[in-house]
């Protein structure tokens, strides 16, 4: 559906695909099918759409957008593509800027140009995005930053968790071999002390620690899966966030007091982001560092 309102010059656009009144879309321009398109949009030459992709009014994309499949762009979101712009000077070129599969837009975003947003991303409304956000990931703010990841919540320990949620101090997870471990807190006047044993209550033998501190609250850690090596996550100062994905469930942890740890075997998915200034993670490893794990 073209509504005869609307000035669409392309004829690469997909079966299915609406176009509303006073969209201009420029004869470059390739649109994948079952696309919406909204009133008072605006599509240059250089510019490719996916399938299933919803475009809200008074977006414009210019040449360099790349929309994958299933990307839904919100009200009035502002793209550019040109980092130091001049009237009446075109840069030698064109920065490139990729929206993956899936990933959503809030409305009034504005993002600069040459940006990855991955796959299933979601960005909230009147954000300012300064670089790429990972797949999976909530952003929001000016700048953007992670607050959370899609399809996860968050699994905590409070003095307010029942007993009965707890087992022999070893709290389950939806994660595939992943759990929250509560270590021994003794208060004393003192001052107090935590203890772990390990093989007893840290499910392993370790053979390597190491510390991550001074981590900006924007930036995210970790990224990656072992194929070998087991950890337990444990933020002895301050406190982050752990997100564990075996492929098929995801869940968040927060760790926010030093007798309580995440036991991540191999093959998991670990992310650690939104860390306070304070924060001190120590990890524990069963194995010796090994890139190629």
């Amino acid at each position: 559906m073209i509504h005869p309102l609307s000035d669409t010059q392309s004829d690469h656009i997909g079966a299915g695909t609406r176009v509303w009144q006073f969209a201009v879309i420029l004869p470059g321009a390739v649109i994948g099918r079952d696309c919406n398109i909204g009133a008072n949009c605006f599509i240059e030459n250089k510019v490719w759409v996916g399938n299933g992709v919803t475009v809200k009014n008074g977006v414009q994309l210019w040449d360099g957008i790349e929309l994958e499949d299933g990307v839904f762009v919100g009200p009035n979101v502002t793209f550019t593509n040109e980092r130091f712009p001049r009237s009446k000077i075109l840069p030698e070129q064109i920065a490139k800027t990729v929206i993956h599969k899936g990933a959503s837009i809030g409305a009034n975003t504005t993002i600069l140009p040459g940006i990855e947003i991955g796959s299933r991303a979601m960005v909230g409304a009147g954000s300012v995005v300064t670089r790429s956000i990972p797949p999976n990931t909530i952003a929001a703010g000016n700048p953007a930053r992670i607050i959370g990841y899609v399809d996860s919540h968050t699994l905590e320990i409070s003095a307010q968790t029942p007993k009965s949620a707890i087992s022999n101090k070893v709290i389950l997870s939806t994660v595939h071999g992943v759990t929250l471990h509560e270590l021994p807190h003794i208060a004393d006047m003192r001052g107090n002390l935590s203890v772990g044993e390990f093989e007893r209550t840290v499910p392993f033998i370790p053979k390597r620690y190491f510390l991550v501190f001074g981590v900006p609250s924007s930036e995210i850690r970790g990224e990656h899966a072992h194929r070998n090596c087991q950890q337990l996550l444990i933020c002895v100062k301050g406190s982050c966030k752990v997100i564990a994905d075996d492929s098929k469930k995801r869940q968040e942890f927060l760790l926010d007091r030093p007798n309580f740890g995440v036991y991540l075997p191999a093959m998991v998915w670990g992310i650690q982001h939104t860390f306070t200034p304070d924060a001190v993670l120590l990890v524990f490893a069963s194995d010796y560092y090994d890139s190629s794990d």
